[in-house]
């Protein structure tokens, strides 16, 4: 290098301070200083924040999200465990009932590991971790405005801060904050839009000029009630299992829900109903619509349970997705991921296994090219797009089903690969082989055609044909954790 010159390193925004937006900052901060943008201010800790409405309901990170985690940020899950999180072992440690009314074995000879936490503690863990990187810069109480640049390629954005959000930024980078509160240009080489299922990049994109976007919305009109309890004594000395009775979509109203053993020695449970047969926040009906599904187990192991807190409702559970992989002419410079390409019906659990999966893409595409590079923003688009798809047709497959979720119902071989994936489950509910081709594509570490393989199809032909379980598998000690 020639001496006096000096090289700038390269620039990203991100919109959002969500787990897809810290996790893409991870993800970019080998290649360029980061500024992560956010609304809100921040918790301290693990404590609800604003702009997660849907952080009260269950969550899990399925094992290809698990994996994601600890290539992005080696460690991250052993973390999130020290602080109370679980690796659930799937199916071993799940007591679940799939859509087609079978219940599955549990078989613990799969490599497939959930990691299962309260919302709060994993983002908690997750800001801390990334935000600790000094490469990383965050602007909190700070709105996007808007895009900065054209039709070809996106420059920057325009920011509006107030001046308690420009003398935190200014405490890191010597800005006067008086000066230089209020509207402002951040100007960068890549911005990225993280903002989830809220977000305004359909229409950023035509102020620039810019091209219109393809959307579809599947929606099958799923309502989802949640309340914390308390864990029964007895079942603070074991760990109990997920429970899970899923949906059935040729049902209608479909009804189901899932308790979850968090940290705290706290169970979230989580109700779910479509069209007609919606949970509500009466706490007089919640237990009832839980006795009230299909199998009552829920309803029996939370009965007399101490409630921690109010029930907190939902309707904002449409899939819906944006094909932003498809636009022919897309700017240099921007690129969208996470629920701002697509958000799916939560009770499949696939959200932050995609963020992080988009992530990882981001951050090997980049590998292979660095930032600046003609087109690159396309090749990232198209990159992020994989992991989004693969979740969309496993969320879609089911949803579509149910009466009135979309304008376009499935065709002849959409329900021929569905009752295709219902013979799947039914296999996988009876055989490990089958079963750990099943995960494999349900937890996103490997595409839909794995249940075509040997391991699948001579299970599904040729048997063994072990009879259906009766009823959920639960041991007896954690049936007694909640009486006799």
């Amino acid at each position: 290098m020639a001496e006096g010159i000096v090289t700038r390193r390269p620039t990203a925004v991100v919109i959002g301070a969500s787990a897809t937006g810290l996790l893409a900052a991870a993800a970019l901060a080998d290649f360029a200083d980061v500024t992560v943008v956010e609304r809100d201010r921040l918790p301290e800790g693990p404590e609800p924040r604003r702009g997660v409405p849907q952080a009260r309901h269950a969550h899990l990170v399925w094992s290809g999200g698990v994996k994601a985690f600890d290539d992005l940020l080696p460690g991250l899950t052993g973390e999130i465990v020290a602080h109370g999180g679980r690796l659930v072992h799937i199916m071993g440690d799940m007591v679940s009932r799939a859509p087609n009314e079978v219940w599955f074995r549990r078989f613990t000879s799969t490599h497939h590991r959930n990691l299962v936490c309260s919302r709060d503690l994993l983002d908690s863990v997750l800001r801390g971790r990334v935000l600790a990187d000094e490469r990383i810069t965050l602007r909190q109480e700070t709105t996007v405005l808007g895009l900065e640049g054209d039709a070809t390629a996106v420059t920057g954005v325009r920011i509006r801060a107030g001046a308690a959000a420009e003398a935190d930024a200014g405490a890191n980078t010597g800005v006067d904050a008086e000066a230089d509160a209020g509207e402002r240009t951040l100007r960068a080489d890549l911005v990225v839009d993280a903002s989830g299922r809220g977000s305004r990049a359909p229409h950023w994109l035509t102020e620039l000029g810019g091209p219109s976007v393809t959307e579809r919305e599947v929606n099958a009109g799923v309502a989802y009630a949640t309340r914390l309890y308390r864990a029964p004594e007895a079942a603070r000395n074991i760990d109990f299992p997920l429970v899970n009775v899923q949906a059935n979509p040729a049902k209608a109203p479909g009804r189901g829900g899932i308790v979850l053993p968090i940290e705290g020695n706290r169970w979230i449970v989580t109700l779910a109903g479509t069209r007609g047969g919606e949970p509500i926040d009466d706490p007089g009906a919640f237990v009832d619509f839980a006795l009230n599904l299909d199998d009552p187990v829920i309803g029996e192991l939370v009965k007399g349970l101490e409630p921690l807190g109010d029930i907190v409702t939902t309707r904002a559970t449409a899939n819906r997705r944006r094909y932003y992989e498809r636009v022919k002419h897309w700017p240099d410079g921007f690129l969208v991921l996470g629920d701002a390409i697509a958000g799916y019906n939560p009770v499949y659990g696939h959200g932050l296994t995609v963020a992080a999966q988009c992530a990882l893409a981001v951050r090997d595409t980049l590998g292979a090219t660095g930032l600046g590079q003609p087109g690159l923003a396309r090749r990232l688009q198209r990159a992020a797009a994989r992991p989004v798809a693969a979740a969309w047709e496993l969320a879609v497959g089911q949803d579509a089903l149910y009466p009135g979720a979309t304008d376009t119902p499935p065709n002849g071989v959409e329900r021929l690969l569905a009752r295709f994936v219902d013979k799947a489950v039914e296999t996988g509910a009876r055989n490990p082989r089958a079963m750990a081709a099943l995960l494999d594509v349900m937890s996103l570490e490997r595409p839909a055609t794995r249940l075509f393989s040997p391991d699948m199809l001579i299970p599904m032909l040729l048997g063994p044909r072990r009879p259906h379980l009766q009823g959920p598998p639960l041991t007896d000690a954690e049936r007694k954790t909640v009486g006799p």
